[in-house]
């Protein structure tokens, strides 16, 4: 895979980033949700980029 096609994967991914933590904290009303759901994500993308 090309560095372009990992950048945009990367880039890609920052809207469930920041869209989703939103969604996460407005259902608990909590930070470490937020923060529990971005490492998730964080995993998930790591290992669809390293592949």
């Amino acid at each position: 895979m090309s560095v372009a096609r990992k950048l945009g994967i990367l880039v890609f991914t920052g809207v469930p980033a920041i869209v989703g933590g939103g969604f996460v904290f407005a259902i608990f009303h909590d930070l470490t949700a937020v923060f529990v759901y971005e490492v998730i994500l964080l995993f998930g993308v790591g290992a669809f980029v390293a592949r």
